[in-house]
């Protein structure tokens, strides 16, 4: 084991600071298995959904990442008892729900945008709930609009001051009918932890269908809920009189098994993520394939590789959409990889208008990368051009060469890890905290893979 992940394992694994650093020798594949478990966004959902509970819930294969922290911190402050009582399991005990100070919720929500959904269910058990001000990774402008304006027809008054927003429900909530301009995760899931005790039917239309949405309407049921997923996107929601608690293992997480599959395809090597299933990333694996990458598929995992190391891949044209499409988050490890493809690939991103921003530090270690603005038409496009979409285009293969790099976002981040995997001599990326964030034990698995690095955890 390398040293100085033994030295990050004494420190109580360090990666979630700030001030994180690791340096990377390059030019290595990557070879080896690693395990993914559930998804980050599902675990922390999850947890939220047992506030609604009236006896305690159990939640498995929870990861050890900073955003899960943020909301068992925030869970506590609210008087849910969070017991761990093995690694990735826990017990969260509702009875005994109190309102929490502004200035609690304030210091434990961090950059996390997690207390939103936190309004629903607490305005169904304390009547009043408070959020600051949020946070997230910068990628682009992500509104709260719809949230707010589903809990307003759910009948909660919102209030807004220079400390964040207050919301009351002084005639409870009830049943409404909702339909969203867009199908966002987020609001989707607020309108599910809203409804399920609202008194009375809601109807969501447009609403997001994301595999761990699903996850989260399958936990609802098992506490008590009903709800029915009707065709073209629409959610039917019978709000009951009470829940109870669940026993429930999380979906596991699509976007960090993408996220290594990318890796494997950039560095030339072979990664088995243990816990990946075909089903959930049936658009990746297309494109991974349409790309020359291989993979395996077996009852445990899935091997990514590339079948031929030191030959260039291929080009391809992807548009970012909501599931069933190609995901957003996706992109960018898969961007790095197309900086070895040969010939010309684009990259549509229709969900965030900021998240091409990371391309200029890949061009700064030898990548070809032009980003438009206002995207780009092709009569091969399949998703509907949207106003605040961008385009990638990467030529290649090109050299991918050593960097100091700063971390800006949590896919972003990682995706300078794969390019300084990639690039020959010794990089140094900075700002690892952001990428504990979603990614589990990063350290450790990038040790488990074989890659040369050294890292630094400061105070």
């Amino acid at each position: 084991m390398n040293s100085l992940v033994k030295d990050a394992k004494k420190a109580g694994e360090r990666v979630g600071l700030i001030s994180d650093t690791i340096t990377i020798h390059g030019g290595k594949p990557l070879n080896g298995r690693i395990r993914v478990r559930g998804a980050k966004n599902l675990a922390t959902k999850a947890m939220v959904a047992a506030l609604l509970g009236s006896s305690e819930s159990v939640l498995r294969d929870v990861p050890n990442i900073s955003d899960v922290k943020v909301v068992r911190d925030l869970l506590e402050v609210h008087g849910v008892l969070v017991t761990e009582t093995a690694p990735g399991v826990l017990h969260l005990d509702p009875r005994n729900v109190l309102q929490a100070h502004f200035a609690e919720i304030d210091a434990h929500a961090g950059s996390s945008r997690i207390p939103i959904l936190f309004c629903g269910p607490l305005l169904h058990k304390l009547g009043e709930a408070f959020i600051p001000d949020l946070g997230g990774c910068r990628i682009g402008n992500r509104p709260i609009n719809f949230h707010l304006d589903a809990l307003r027809a759910f009948g909660a008054v919102v209030d807004k001051s220079y400390e964040g927003i207050h919301l009351t429900a002084p005639d409870g909530l009830k049943g409404a009918k909702i339909e969203f301009p867009y199908p966002s995760v987020g609001a989707t899931e607020q309108v599910l932890l809203t409804a399920v005790l609202a008194k009375g039917t809601t109807e969501l239309k447009n609403a997001a269908i994301e595999p761990e949405i699903m996850d989260l309407i399958a936990i609802l049921q098992k506490m008590g809920a009903i709800i029915s997923v009707e065709p073209n996107r629409v959610i039917l929601i019978e709000g009951v009189e009470e829940l109870g608690g669940y026993v429930h293992t999380a979906l596991f997480d699509r976007n960090e098994a993408a996220s290594w599959a990318s890796a494997a395809l950039a560095t030339g090597g072979s990664i088995f993520v243990e816990g990946a299933h075909q089903i959930d990333l049936m658009t990746f694996l297309n494109v991974f394939r349409k790309a020359g990458g291989a993979f395996d598929i077996e009852d445990d995992g899935i091997r990514f590789y590339h079948p031929n190391p030191g030959h260039p891949l291929k080009p391809v044209n992807v548009e970012t959409d909501v599931h069933p499409g190609f995901m957003t988050d996706w992109q960018q490890p898969l961007i790095v990889a197309l900086t070895q493809a040969e010939g010309r690939s684009v990259v549509h991103e229709t969900v965030y208008e900021n998240r091409l921003g990371f391309t200029s530090a890949l061009n700064e270690m030898g990548a070809e990368i032009v980003v438009h603005e206002h995207g780009l038409d092709g009569d091969y496009r399949r998703v509907p051009k949207r106003d605040l979409e961008q385009a990638a285009v990467i030529v290649g293969p090109t050299k991918l060469k050593a960097a100091n790099v700063h971390v800006p976002d949590l896919r972003g981040g990682f995706s300078y890890l794969i390019a300084a995997l990639a690039a020959e001599g010794t990089s140094t990326v900075s700002n690892m905290g952001i990428i504990s964030r979603g990614y589990e034990h990063i350290v450790d698995k990038l040790d488990q893979l074989g890659a040369d690095f050294t890292f630094e955890a400061q105070d």
